[in-house]
């Protein structure tokens, strides 16, 4: 069953209704009932029971659809374990426990990863969670101890405060999403505390116990937070040990990752790898062009290698946050010479329209050329957003041809436009980029 992706961002897209529900008040939206509290997101009632069904029916059935369209084309299916055996074999053990040796003239390894647990943080399951144990939950958290800032913590840190917990953010590092565009991550940060998140900044969790009904989170100043539950999200580990890789010749990083290049390959013969047990980009479009970019290699295919820099990435809170190519981080450390333009979103109509008034564009361009190297979307379903950039990434659009493209209005798209424009007037003014 599928156990990251597709459950994950069907809580969020849940989360995502409230999050429309909360600003219903300020569009004018109210409820008939009279009272003291008649705003429309206090008559919604969240049954976490029927979500989580929900999320997992649906995570099976993304699974079911797969492995039909496997067996239609031909391919068999077995479900239980497998490893190497050399570069031409592979054993597969069956549930039953048989075992069956397959000759292999390809091997395409992509086994994922697995939730990272401290020693001293036991998930059960029950009240300290991983982020695959979170859908056991049937009822929602009185309080909810988020340990870890990065994508997996904020996300769901993002969706459990959008529907009505109390959540308390454990961040070792000064803010949320230190891998993300610094002012994203600002943005993203003053929209949690304003919702009344609480985040404990440079706070490092050490270990996490129960005391009845409580889980208590010790921390390494000797602090302790206490709340109903814990969702530990601390990394994770690639599921790599085990499965014959140093006796076929495949080398694997310290962390456990398999080494590949950018056709997928790796150190043996025959045989390539793909997704997050390779650590190269944690994404599924990711993991799904690196198999590709494998299979066709192996077939003898033309392909063209992999190109990170053309990777889009998508941060599932509220807002989203979607990037590609280069980052804001590689020009101010003087890696790559680039203009930039942000532009707010407040001053997007739709953006008003919708009472949206957190978010920005930022395009980044090279100098004199003014081609597109790379973007930044912090806004409601920035990840559709983001694609117009990455198509101007990757065919190396300049922001001139941008700017004279048309776009609806109003719409939130019309900022990307409006952005591309701007740093057109520089270059018609005689400013540089």
């Amino acid at each position: 069953m599928l156990t990251d992706c597709v459950p994950s961002k069907t809580l969020i897209a849940t989360a995502e209704v409230m999050s429309t529900i909360h600003r219903a008040e300020e569009l004018g939206l109210r409820v008939w009932e009279t009272g003291e509290d008649s705003g429309v997101a206090s008559s919604v009632h969240v049954d976490l029971a029927r979500v989580n069904e929900r999320v997992m029916d649906l995570a099976a059935a993304q699974s079911a659809d797969i492995t039909e369209k496997m067996r239609t084309q031909g391919i068999r299916v077995i479900k239980g374990t497998g490893r190497l055996n050399g570069t031409e074999e592979v054993i597969a053990t069956g549930a039953d426990g048989t075992e069956e040796t397959l000759k292999a003239d390809i091997t395409l390894i992509a086994t994922g990863t697995t939730p990272r647990e401290l020693p001293s943080a036991q998930c059960d399951g029950e009240r300290i969670l991983n982020w695959k144990q979170v859908y056991n939950l049937t009822e929602l958290p009185e309080k909810l101890i988020v340990v870890g800032s990065g994508v997996t913590g904020a996300e769901f840190a993002s969706a459990y405060d959008e529907l009505g917990v109390d959540v308390v953010l454990v961040s070792s590092r000064d803010k949320v999403l230190p891998g993300q565009d610094e002012d994203a991550a600002d943005v993203l940060q003053e929209v949690f505390e304003g919702r009344g998140m609480e985040i404990m900044s440079r706070s490092r969790a050490t270990a996490a116990r129960r005391e009845g009904d409580e889980v208590v989170v010790n921390l390494q100043d000797g602090r302790e937070v206490r709340g109903s539950h814990c969702l530990m999200a601390v990394g994770a580990i690639p599921n790599t040990s085990g499965i014959g890789l140093e006796e076929a010749g495949v080398q694997v990083t310290e962390s456990g990752h398999i080494v590949t290049d950018r056709v997928s390959r790796t150190t043996a013969r025959g045989v390539y790898a793909a997704g997050d047990c390779t650590g190269v980009f944690a994404l599924a479009s990711v993991a799904a062009m690196q198999g590709r970019i494998a299979m066709w290699h192996s077939l003898g295919d033309a392909v063209s290698p992999l190109d990170l820099k053309a990777v889009s990435s998508n941060v599932f809170t509220s807002p989203e946050i979607a990037t590609v190519g280069v980052t804001q981080a590689q020009i101010d450390s003087g890696e790559v010479r680039a203009s930039v333009l942000t532009l707010p979103l407040k001053s997007n109509a739709r953006a008003k329209m919708q009472g949206v008034h957190d978010g920005f564009v930022k395009l980044f361009c090279l100098p004199v050329t003014g081609i597109i190297v790379g973007g930044v979307v912090v806004a409601p379903h920035a990840s559709e957003l983001i694609h117009s950039v990455s198509i101007a990434v990757g065919d190396r659009i300049t922001v001139d041809e941008l700017a004279n493209d048309f776009t609806v209005y109003p719409s939130m798209s019309g900022s990307i436009a409006e952005a591309a424009r701007q740093l057109h007037k520089r270059r018609a003014s005689g400013m540089p980029y």
